[in-house]
């Protein structure tokens, strides 16, 4: 199946950003480009996260340039998890696709997850040779083997921020992380009702503008605790 057939309706793609004034320009093109070559309709939605820097200005004049392309802002810095939750609210095509505004992924490598859409309802990616500093990539291999033990979810990567979405899917979901923790509540939800799942990979590219923020102190205390809030959740007896 081309790819028309596979994402007939078109696809929202959203990035969640905060602080990525050097780097949301050539992101948003990047995806631009990828879409129309991939003759689907689109549209691209920035979600500015509360940004202190001039993320809203750049994606403002960018949409002010493009029709196809929205900036949607935050008041004040809510997470990641809320950024993730505007994108997904805000998208008005059938498929979701979304990767962070940091320029780690390169967005021609959706045509990598378009011809799984046809058989799944999430597209996951997982990273290719991490490019993260050595104590992230221990933190993420311990964090993946921590939500294996606790829901069963056999996914590798589950916070790549490279996924293929079937909207429908997303937003029969009730997700309530605000922080990191939401991609991985993502993944765990959607298993647990029985959602088709596909792992593709994808190669990781180093920041080459602004600093990463996730593994503060603050962001890995808010994500256990939510992780800790689903779980307790998830195991609870029904009614």
């Amino acid at each position: 199946m081309n790819p028309q057939q596979v994402l007939a309706g078109g696809v929202t793609a959203f990035l969640p950003c905060h602080n990525e004034e050097g780097n949301v320009e050539g992101v948003v093109a990047a995806v631009v480009r990828t879409l129309e070559a991939l003759g689907v309709p689109f549209e691209v939605v920035v979600v500015d996260d509360g940004s202190t820097d001039r993320t809203a200005e750049v994606a403002s004049r960018l949409a002010q340039r493009d029709r196809r392309v929205r900036l949607v802002q935050h008041p004040r810095n809510l997470g990641y998890g809320a950024a993730l939750r505007t994108g997904f609210a805000s998208a008005r095509y059938p498929w979701v696709f979304f990767t962070d505004g940091d320029g780690q992924f390169d967005p021609a490598d959706l045509v990598r997850l378009v011809p799984h859409a046809a058989s799944a309802d999430l597209v996951v990616g997982y990273r290719i040779r991490r490019q993260d500093p050595p104590h992230r990539r221990l933190y993420g291999w311990l964090w993946n083997l921590l939500v294996r033990l606790w829901f069963g979810v056999r996914v590798r990567d589950v916070d790549c921020a490279f996924k293929l979405l079937r909207r429908e899917v997303v937003s029969a979901l009730p997700l309530r992380s605000t922080g990191a923790f939401l991609s991985t509540e993502l993944l765990c939800r959607a298993a647990r009702r029985g959602a088709r799942i596909v792992e593709v990979g994808v190669p990781h590219y180093p920041r080459q503008w602004g600093r990463q923020s996730g593994s503060r102190l603050d962001v890995v205390l808010r994500a256990f605790r939510e992780l800790w809030k689903l779980q307790r959740e998830l195991r609870a007896p029904g009614p």
